[in-house]
């Protein structure tokens, strides 16, 4: 079939792919889809503001095959990237990659096959291999649970998907409300908890992706990431207790570094992320001590690590006022939580 011919076929899925400075691994991320099994497919890629040789790469990709259709805006993150596309979108079936990973080649085959099997659920991801920059194995392997009923339950605790190994169904993303920028670095896990309120949700048990981890990634901004999770839950508990939705108030991800109403929904996190962070204000300390001392074992297995890395760097800091008042907390927190304060302790083991 043609350039023109493929332009104008309607394809069953449509992948996404934005972009912003991935120039080493752009080529491959859409060489990947390009050579995918399943052929019935669009290629909608997003330059975010890229001020390296993304563009150029897209570009030369875009010329020779014509299921890439390409975008660009100005710098505005990756849910506005996200959300310019699935305006975009014609396939009735929406996958996701990362500009820096790597699908293989019966992907999109076998999430397309699981979908038309099973009707009742909304989207479904896949296990991936962690690569390095050079696109080396690192040696591990992600495997999210498969079981519908066990995803539900897990994600009230954490992200079970990875994102670029998901496929969804187009119609739901854009019921919900597809991607929302103030979770900024978590938006796929807000969206993840809004699909499951409408449909069911899935993982396949095979690797169908390479997960790149490198010093760009996402997950070298672990603070920001665990607080736009903890966002997210707290919004999904919120519309399940009360049917609204307290993230139509906050158009951008929130700093909580920031002056904040301390009549805010997420004021209590904000308190206690200033004290991960290691800019508390004396007046955050009660929010602050309730979270870690009477509510520990709500944390996640992320904040664990990031509350025991802070009480290690306040103990060893110059101010010794904090450092006193650190240990003591502590010692609270060890007679109050032990197993929690081991399992965080034990989680700095690397």
């Amino acid at each position: 079939m043609d350039k023109a011919a493929l332009a104008n076929e309607t394809p069953a899925v449509t992948v996404i792919i934005p972009v912003y400075n991935a120039g080493p691994w752009i080529g491959m991320a859409m060489d990947s889809i390009l050579a995918q099994s399943f052929r019935s497919l669009e290629l909608l890629v997003v330059d975010d503001g890229s001020t390296d040789r993304s563009l150029a790469e897209i570009e030369a990709r875009a010329v020779k095959d014509g299921r890439v259709r390409v975008f660009r805006q100005r710098n505005s993150g990756p849910a506005a990237a996200l959300n310019m596309a699935l305006a975009e979108a014609r396939g009735a079936l929406m996958a996701r990659l990362d500009a820096d990973d790597v699908a293989h080649e019966r992907r999109l085959e076998r999430q397309v096959a699981y979908l038309a099997e099973h009707a009742d659920v909304g989207a479904v991801g896949a296990w991936a291999m962690d690569i390095d920059g050079d696109g080396r194995p690192r040696g591990r392997v992600r495997k999210p649970d498969t079981d519908p009923a066990t995803l539900k339950h897990m994600l009230m605790r954490r992200n079970p998907f990875v994102h670029s190994a998901v496929t969804a169904r187009t119609e739901i993303v854009r019921r919900v409300g597809g991607y929302r920028s103030a979770f900024d670095l978590a938006e796929d896990y807000d969206l993840w908890l809004r699909v499951a309120e409408t449909a069911e949700l899935a993982n396949l048990p095979e690797v169908l992706v390479s997960y790149r981890v490198h010093d760009g990634s996402g997950s070298q901004h672990p603070l920001r990431q665990a607080f736009s999770a903890r966002l997210a839950r707290r919004c999904a508990t919120a519309r399940q207790m009360t049917g609204v939705d307290p993230a139509v108030t906050i158009p951008k991800a929130p700093d909580w570094r920031a002056e904040l109403d301390p009549a805010a929904f997420f004021a209590e996190d904000a308190a206690l992320y200033r004290w991960l962070d290691g800019c508390s204000r004396a007046e955050d300390m009660p929010a602050c001590l309730n979270q870690l001392l009477n509510r520990a074992s709500d944390l996640t297995h992320n904040e664990r690590r990031l509350a025991a890395r802070a009480v290690w760097t306040r103990i060893r800091g110059a101010d010794r006022q904090d450092a006193a008042r650190t240990r003591q907390l502590l010692l609270r927190l060890f007679r109050l939580r032990p197993s929690t304060v081991l399992r965080a302790a034990w989680s700095l083991r690397d």
